[in-house]
C-alpha cells in the first residue's frame, strides 16, 4: 500500500477476517518478522496485521531524513489501519520503535476513535521519557536509564554508526546485550538510523507529554538492557487507563517468549471486546485499593494455624485463596470464611499434589503465589525415633514441600510472569535442638531448598521465601508426635505443650502477617516472632551458643 507521501510500505494479514483486527508494529532495527512467533500464536483468533515501516524490510527506504519524523510514522500506521479496518477500531502492538511511533499515534489526532487497545513492549512515548527524565524523584533511577541509553548519542554521529553496522561489529555488539536479537539486515540497521537523527534531540530536550484514554497495557522486560521498567511504566499521570506487567526477559522479548506476548496482549483485546477479565489484568491495573488484589492464592495446611490466618490475611487484601488440608471439613471451613476454594489433599502424596495443582490451573489459572505449609510435629530424642517416625515426618515435612514447589513452579515458569512460593520453615531450621533432631533436620531441608530454588528462580521473577516462625500458640503444639512414649504420656506432654504455647501469647495472624510481608518485599529468609529473630542473628554471630543452648531438655513436663 501506499502511505501519504508516496511511501510503500509492505503489509501482511493472517487470520479470519471476521475476528478483531491487531495491528503489530515493530521496532529498530527489525523488521516486521520479529512477530512471526507472536503471529502463530494470535493467527488462529485474530485477524493479525503485520507491516514493515518505512526504511525497513520490504517497504521502501526515504533518504531524507525528515521522512523518518514521528509525525510520518504515525501517518504510515493510520493508514494502515485505514487499510486493514476501513471501519471500526483495531488493537495495536508494538515494540521497541514501533512502539515510540504508537505512542505518538494514540496520543495524537492521527487515530482519534480508531483504537480499542495498544499493549506497549519496550518502547515508551519520547514525550513521556523526556518530562520523565526531568522528574527529581528517585534520580537513580535517571541516572541507570542515563547510561543505558549511551548509544543514541552514539547513533548521532555522521557515517561512523553506518559504518560499524556495514563492518558487522554492530550485530556482534546486539547478541552480547542480548542473545534474542537475532540477526538484524544491515539494510535495516543503516536506514533505521535516521529514527534517533531525526526525533530523539527535539522530542526529549522539548517533550510535550499528551494523554490518552485508550486502555493501555505497558509489557516491560525486567532485564531490558536498554529501556528502564521505571521510564515505561511511571506515566500514570498521562495514561488514566493503565495496566502494567514486568516480565521475566530482556529486550526480544517478542522473539524470546512469542507465547507470553501473544497470551498478554490476547486478554487485553478479550477485555476490550467484552470478554471476561484476566486476572493478569486486575493484578496489573495501577491504583489498586489492596496489596494482592486479584492474585490467586494457594494456601496448604490451611485446615487451621498458620495456615488458616494466612488464607485469612490473603483474602483481606483482595487475593482469591485456594486452600488444602488433609482434614477436608476443617478445609471447606477456611474456604467458607475466605470466600474461596477447598480442596481435600495429603501433602505427601505426589500423585495428589499434581492433581491438585492441575485442576487449580484449569479451572481457576496459575496460582500467583504458594504457600507450603502443611506439616507435623516431632519432639524426642534421635535413639528414640524409629525409621517409621523418620519417614513420616520426611514426608510430610520435606517431601510435602518439595512435592508443592515442582508442580507449581513448573506452571509459574512456562506462564513467564513471575510468582512467589513461601516455604513455612521454623526456628528448628537453625537453631538445634536436642529434642528435635527429626522436626528440625526436615526444616533445616526446608531452609536450603528455600535458598536453592531462590537462585534458580531468580532468573523468572519468580521469589522464594522460607518462613522461620518461632512457638506460635496453633493446634500443631498439641498435636506433635512425642516419640518414646505410650498413649496416656502421649495425651499428657501434648496437653503441657499446648498449655506452654498458649502461655507464650504468639498466634499465627502475627505469622501471618509477617508473610505478607516477606511476599511484598521478596524477602529470602522470613524469621516471625522475637526469639526466631534472636536465634537467626545468634546462628550468624555466635553459633557456639545456639549449640550450648542445645543441650538443654526442653521437654514439656
Amino acid at each position: 500500500m501506499t502511505a501519504s507521501d508516496g511511501v510503500r510500505l509492505a503489509v501482511r494479514t493472517t487470520g479470519p477476517a471476521s475476528a478483531p483486527v491487531l495491528v503489530l508494529v515493530h521496532g529498530y532495527p527489525d523488521n516486521s518478522s520479529v512477530w512471526d512467533g507472536v503471529v502463530a500464536e494470535l493467527a488462529g483468533r485474530f485477524r493479525v496485521v503485520t507491516y514493515d515501516v518505512r526504511g525497513a524490510g520490504d517497504s521502501d527506504r526515504p533518504v531524507d531524513r525528515s521522512s523518518y519524523q514521528l509525525d510520518r510514522l504515525a501517518a504510515d500506521l493510520a493508514a494502515v489501519v485505514d487499510e486493514v479496518q476501513p471501519h471500526g477500531r483495531v488493537h495495536l502492538l508494538a515494540h521497541d520503535w514501533g512502539a515510540i511511533q504508537t505512542w505518538h499515534a494514540v496520543t495524537g489526532d492521527w487515530l482519534t476513535g480508531r483504537v480499542a487497545s495498544y499493549t506497549s513492549i519496550s518502547g515508551p512515548s519520547l514525550d513521556h521519557a523526556g518530562a520523565w527524565l526531568r522528574t527529581p524523584r528517585r534520580p537513580l533511577d535517571r541516572l541507570r536509564q542515563f547510561l543505558h541509553s549511551q548509544y543514541i548519542t552514539f547513533f548521532q554521529l555522521p557515517l561512523l554508526p553506518e559504518l560499524v553496522w556495514r563492518t558487522g561489529l554492530m550485530r556482534g555488539l546486539m547478541r552480547r546485550l542480548d542473545p534474542h536479537a537475532g540477526k538484524p539486515e544491515t539494510a535495516d540497521g543503516v536506514h533505521g538510523l535516521e529514527l534517533y537523527r531525526a526525533n530523539m534531540v527535539p522530542r526529549l530536550s522539548r517533550p510535550k507529554p499528551a494523554t490518552t484514554d485508550v486502555p493501555v497495557q505497558v509489557l516491560a522486560p525486567a532485564g531490558d538492557r536498554f529501556v528502564s521498567t521505571p521510564m515505561q511504566t511511571e506515566i500514570e499521570r498521562w495514561v488514566p487507563d493503565l495496566r502494567v506487567r514486568v516480565v521475566p526477559g530482556t529486550h526480544w522479548l517478542p522473539r524470546s517468549r512469542p507465547e507470553v506476548v501473544a497470551r498478554i496482549a490476547a486478554e487485553l483485546v478479550d477485555h476490550v471486546e467484552g470478554g471476561p477479565t484476566a486476572r493478569g489484568l486486575v493484578r496489573s491495573r495501577a491504583g489498586r485499593d489492596r496489596r494482592f488484589a486479584g492474585s490467586l492464592v494457594v494456601v496448604t495446611g490451611a485446615g487451621s494455624g498458620i495456615g488458616r490466618s494466612t488464607a485469612e490475611a490473603f483474602a483481606r487484601e483482595g487475593a482469591e485463596v485456594v486452600v488444602t488440608d488433609i482434614d477436608g471439613e476443617s478445609a471447606e471451613a477456611t474456604a467458607r470464611a475466605v470466600g474461596g476454594t477447598a480442596y481435600t489433599v495429603d501433602s505427601a502424596d505426589p500423585v495428589a499434589v499434581q492433581r491438585f495443582a492441575d485442576d487449580v490451573r484449569d479451572t481457576l489459572g496459575v496460582a500467583d503465589i504458594v504457600v507450603n505449609n502443611a506439616g507435623i510435629g516431632m519432639f524426642g530424642s534421635f535413639l528414640e525415633t524409629s525409621q517409621e517416625d523418620w519417614e513420616r515426618v520426611v514426608n510430610v515435612n520435606l517431601w510435602g514441600v518439595v512435592y508443592g514447589c515442582r508442580t507449581f513452579a513448573e506452571q509459574l515458569v512456562r506462564r513467564g510472569e513471575g510468582g512467589h512460593i513461601v516455604n513455612v520453615a521454623s526456628m528448628a531450621a537453625y537453631a538445634p535442638s536436642r529434642g528435635l533432631p527429626a522436626y528440625a533436620t526436615t526444616k533445616a531441608a526446608v531452609l536450603m531448598l528455600s535458598e536453592c530454588l531462590r537462585g534458580e528462580l531468580a532468573e523468572h521473577r519468580i521469589g522464594v521465601t522460607a518462613l522461620c516462625p518461632g512457638f506460635v500458640n496453633t493446634a500443631i503444639a498439641g498435636n506433635t508426635r512425642f516419640v518414646g512414649t505410650d498413649a496416656t504420656e502421649q495425651a499428657h506432654r501434648q496437653r503441657s505443650a499446648a498449655k506452654l504455647y498458649a502461655r507464650r501469647g504468639f498466634g499465627p495472624d502475627g505469622v501471618a502477617r509477617d508473610l505478607l510481608r516477606a511476599v511484598e518485599r521478596n524477602t529470602a529468609v522470613a524469621p516471625s516472632t522475637p526469639e526466631a529473630k534472636g536465634a537467626l542473628l545468634l546462628s550468624r554471630l555466635s553459633p557456639g551458643l545456639l549449640r550450648a543452648i542445645a543441650r538443654a531438655d526442653l521437654t514439656p513436663r
